[in-house]
């Protein structure tokens, strides 16, 4: 049997090498740290489905390199994307630094409407913390970006940080600020019956009202 699912997300994960990308993503689907983690070359995939909202959504991740020898190839995936996770390094004031780079790429490579989650990773490591959680919030605040600290090592807002991130998609798909119909939305309906059924007027024949009741 296929997997069922309604909506289908382009998810990005971004920011600097050795902020914890490859490990955060590792641990969202298989639930486990990953020990041995190399630098990602290019882009890596993993994809999963979750319960959000009374919805189920796939979300497609593309995890991307953070080396700036690969930024040419990892940003022709960027179009089209639907979410991201920012990443940051709590013990790595560097890392943090580097946001603005980040965000303005995606912001301007990915879908226009892109919904984008900053993730200061290695919660864990608060001892060697060199980002305050406050000055990050305001960094968030300031760039109309949700914020979670977390721990690829524990699990720790993990799963929360995608969740918050396609709760806000589907809200905005609900909105009718975006459209999955819309080419480079970043957004797919899972199913063609239920995409049927979402959109009743395509059905109806030309010339025909809709009933005012």
């Amino acid at each position: 049997m296929s997997e069922s699912y309604d909506f289908l997300f382009k998810f990005l994960v971004i920011g600097n090498a050795g902020t914890g990308k490859s490990c955060l993503l590792h641990q969202f689907i298989e639930k486990r740290f990953k020990d041995e983690s190399n630098h990602t070359i290019g882009v890596e995939f993993g994809s999963k489905i979750i319960s959000v909202v009374n919805k189920m959504v796939k979300l497609q991740i593309w995890d991307t390199a953070g080396q700036e020898r690969f930024r040419s190839v990892t940003r022709s995936y960027y179009r089209g994307a639907a979410g991201a996770l920012l990443v940051y390094d709590i013990t790595s004031r560097e890392t943090y630094n580097a946001l603005t780079t980040w965000l303005s790429d995606a912001r301007m490579l990915a879908s226009q409407n892109i919904v984008i989650i900053l993730c200061g990773n290695k919660k864990d490591l608060d001892a060697d913390r060199e980002v305050t959680f406050l000055e990050a919030s305001r960094f968030a605040q300031e760039n109309e970006l949700m914020f979670l600290e977390t721990s690829a090592l524990t699990g720790e807002n993990v799963e929360e940080a995608f969740v918050q991130c396609a709760r806000k998609i589907l809200n905005k798909i609900e909105s009718g600020e975006l459209d999955p119909e819309r080419m480079g939305s970043g957004i797919q309906y899972g199913d063609a019956a239920l995409r049927q059924l979402r959109s009743p007027r395509r059905a109806q024949p030309q010339g025909t009202q809709e009933c005012g009741c």
